[in-house]
């Protein structure tokens, strides 16, 4: 059998019926990479702007990532359970026009350090989300079993955490007596549930596939036996570090590492039959390992604070690999791989457009991690300074490719 139903989307993303389907993968793609590319001239221009740090974060995660969620978990939900497309895209096209409607009014709020544009913006997000949520769990109910299902309920839990996290991320712009606990809890159920447990269920049928081997025998059990491990560790880090019980926070972050262990094994174990050699394949590699790196440096973190406010001011020490080390390169490589075949065009195009994501690919994830490496470690400003221009040229050199591709004429 073959290692993921996602093959069924990609076999009729290049045939002859792909039109509509390439279309709207072509205008939805472009909006991750416009606010990548938000992120780049943020990042050029940071010393000009006093928010630049809460305003890249957001344009990383709000916006670039949470609409590569909603996207590519509605195109998964479809291709693992099975279902017939929909015979129009009104409703996903509504959804994401809520959604970056209420970004940037949360990007807004953000920089003008008006508390009431952020909130409104907030809404916005929580009911898009809302509606993604609705959709997905009807997709689920009218769905036949299916081997793979497992992947949705993921992006089910994933999206109730973002819609326990928004309220309280949008909660912060007006409450300054909690703000250390709720930043706190707001940044953990965010990154660790809406972000990480969405990657945790993709993988699944993701991994294999862009190894181009079977699956793992036993990652499918593995999958549905991690959820409940993660859901319940990111349910304990939440209470706890809004209560401030930081040991029982970093027991909390330490189920969440088990449910990882989980679905790492069977990730490995395909990994060993066939070794990544493409830049999608090491990407999300290199990521898994700062991904538990950063619920390491999470723990330590937690555990050497005093108090709320010390913990909220340390946690910029987990933003970097988890940011950029984890989520940033899930995303890329991903989207290095996931693009082309949505694209469609038949197999030779396909070929073309992966070849041209994978350039210099070996470089670009060993700078990528090397700078990675220095800049978490104890140096000198220019020396950070050095290593984050070697990342945003990383970045660069993915986002220039992906961007005249989806901007290319299809061809015949």
């Amino acid at each position: 059998m073959k290692p993921t139903a996602d093959n069924d989307a990609q076999q009729a993303d290049s045939g002859a019926g792909s039109t509509g389907r390439a279309r709207w993968h072509r205008r939805v793609g472009m909006l991750p990479l416009v606010y990548l590319a938000a992120l780049v001239a943020v990042a050029l221009i940071h010393p000009f702007l006093p928010s630049w740090r809460w305003l890249s974060i957001h344009l990383l995660l709000l916006g670039a990532v949470t609409n590569a969620i909603v996207v590519w978990s509605a195109h998964f939900t479809t291709a693992v359970l099975r279902a017939p497309a929909s015979a129009g895209r009104r409703g996903e096209a509504l959804r994401l026009v809520l959604l970056n409607t209420g970004v940037v009014g949360v990007l807004a709020g953000g920089a003008t350090d008006l508390p009431w544009p952020g909130v409104v913006g907030a809404g916005l997000v929580l009911a898009a989300v809302v509606a993604h949520l609705r959709w997905l769990g009807a997709r689920l109910r009218a769905a036949l079993p299916a081997r793979f299902a497992v992947t949705v309920h993921y992006y089910v839990a994933a999206a109730a955490a973002l819609l326990v996290g928004v309220p309280v991320g949008a909660w912060m712009l007006v409450d300054d007596d909690s703000r250390p606990r709720l930043l706190l809890f707001h940044t953990q159920v965010n990154l660790l549930g809406w972000v990480t447990l969405t990657v945790l269920g993709t993988l699944l049928t993701l991994w294999p596939t862009i190894l181009r081997t079977r699956m793992a025998d036993g990652a499918t059990i593995a999958a549905r036996r991690a959820l409940p491990v993660a859901v319940a560790g990111l349910a304990v880090l939440g209470i706890t570090v809004l209560a401030w019980w930081p040991m029982l926070a970093a027991g909390g972050l330490g189920v969440i590492a088990v449910a990882v262990g989980l679905i790492a094994r069977p990730a490995v174990q395909t990994a060993r039959r066939k070794t990544p050699a493409s830049f999608p394949g090491w990407s999300i590699a290199a990521a898994g390992g700062w991904l538990l790196i950063a619920l390491g440096v999470d723990a330590w973190t937690l555990l050497s604070a005093p108090y709320p406010a010390a913990a909220a001011d340390r946690f910029s020490a987990v933003l970097v690999p988890l940011l950029v080390g984890f989520v940033a390169q899930t995303l890329l490589g991903a989207m290095a791989y996931l693009l082309p075949v949505a694209l469609g065009g038949g197999p030779a195009v396909v070929r073309e457009r992966t070849n041209r994501l994978d350039r210099h690919w070996a470089q670009r994830v060993a700078m990528t991690n090397a700078a990675l490496v220095v800049f978490v470690l104890p140096a000198p400003p220019y020396v950070r300074i050095t290593t984050s221009l070697l990342i945003l040229a990383a970045l660069l050199q993915f986002l220039i490719p992906a961007v005249r591709i989806l901007l290319a004429r299809r061809r015949p």
